[in-house]
Formats: C-alpha cells, sequence, structure tokens
C-alpha cells in the first residue's frame, strides 16, 4: 500500500483488533483528542489530522448550495446566488451533512440527532430556474458521518454502519454494527474496490467491498 506520510508517521499506526463496545479500552478511543482524516492524492493514501466541518457546499448554475450544521443549534440549506446583490435563499432548515451530485441529480444528506433521535434523511434536490423543492429519497437508521462517490455510487460510513446506494437508490448494507461505533467517522478515501479507508477517531478504517472485511489501524504513537 502507497500512503503519502505527512503529520504522522505510518509506523504508528498498528493493526489492531478493536476493543469491545463501551469497555474500558474503547473508551479511551472515544475519548481520543486524535481524529484523523483519509485521501485519495493521486492514487496514494494520504493520513491528516481530520476534523469535522460543520460547512458543505456544492456550486450549481447561478451560484451555489450551502449547508449548515450547527448540532443541536440547528442548520439550514441555502442558495447564494453568485450574484452578491440578489438575496440568499433559506431551502431548508435542518443539519445538513452532506450535498453531491449523482446520476445527474442533486442530492443533499441531513443529521438529524436529538435526544433519543439519531437517523439520516436523503432528500433529492430540484433546482430548476432556482426555484427549490426536494423530496425525500431514504431514511438511514443512524446518523451519517462520511460519503464518497466511486464508480457512480454513493459510499456512505454512518456512525455504526456503511452503505452504499446506487443511482437507482436502492441501499445495500456493507457492513451492520461496525467496529467504529463511538469514532465517529470524518471522511472516506477510495483507492479501489479492494482499498477503502475510513478516518476515525483514534486511527483509521480499511474496508474491502469484495468480501466486506473491515480493519482497525490505531494510532500509537511513540511505538
Amino acid at each position: 500500500m502507497a500512503v503519502i506520510q505527512t503529520l504522522f508517521p505510518l509506523r504508528y499506526f498498528k493493526e489492531t483488533t478493536p476493543p469491545a463496545i463501551n469497555s474500558a479500552e474503547w473508551r479511551k478511543l472515544n475519548w481520543s483528542k486524535f481524529e484523523f482524516g483519509v485521501t485519495n492524492k493521486d492514487g496514494l493514501l494520504l493520513i491528516t489530522r481530520g476534523p469535522r466541518g460543520t460547512r458543505c457546499e456544492l456550486k450549481i448554475p447561478g451560484g451555489k448550495l450551502v449547508g449548515l450544521n450547527n448540532g443541536e443549534l440547528g442548520g439550514k440549506l441555502t442558495f447564494k446566488p453568485a450574484d452578491a446583490n440578489k438575496p440568499v435563499i433559506e431551502i431548508k432548515k435542518g443539519n445538513i451533512k452532506f450535498i453531491f451530485v449523482l446520476a445527474d441529480n442533486i442530492y443533499f444528506i441531513e443529521e438529524m440527532a436529538h435526544a433519543a433521535i439519531h437517523k439520516g434523511l436523503m432528500y433529492k434536490i430540484d433546482t430548476t430556474d432556482n426555484k427549490f423543492t426536494y423530496t425525500k429519497v431514504l431514511d438511514f437508521t443512524d446518523e451519517p458521518e462520511a460519503y464518497a462517490l466511486y464508480q457512480g455510487n454513493l459510499l456512505l460510513a454512518s456512525y455504526q454502519n456503511f452503505y452504499r446506494i446506487g443511482a437507482d437508490l436502492k441501499k445495500e448494507t456493507l457492513v451492520q454494527d461496525a467496529f467504529w461505533s463511538g469514532l465517529f467517522p470524518t471522511s472516506i478515501a477510495v483507492l479501489d474496490e479492494w482499498h477503502v479507508y475510513i478516518g476515525l477517531r483514534s486511527g483509521y478504517g480499511k474496508l474491502d467491498l469484495s468480501t466486506k472485511k473491515t480493519t482497525f489501524y490505531r494510532y500509537t504513537p511513540g511505538v
């Protein structure tokens, strides 16, 4: 595996058996101050610090769609015209995680995490003539955390699952009750169908799409 080493030497990431959920060892990982991001950089895996952002955007004709996720404070989806003299249009209230294009259609994903409610919703949005309407197309049983587009599919890592969604919007659960529950996926880097990497708190994971096998690489500084 080719890796660009930037801030963190690769030798500090050790293949490790994930600890049991809610165990003392798991809590150490859950409380860690280290979060890592992964990126496909010209066919190589780039590992960096990976704080999760609160803003996403997508350029469209006439301006851009902007999504905000402010947690308990709430968020919203807006259209910001390229012409600064035109007003910003509010499309929907809610914590917006991602905006993306799949099979020439625009979608956005909203996170709903309030009290005992933890789920995600995916919407298709119509932007014709800057008259914005949206339709719910999918539900998720836990919070969406990171996504990537690969070979015409949406790959989505949620709080404890991993999904593949095709242009027909058929949702396939590749991994259920994943080891990264509580490690908050930050990003997904796809090198090929055998090497899909997931940035996590306390390290990173690898997923083989063909076998659905997952591997955890724990950050162990100084080792």
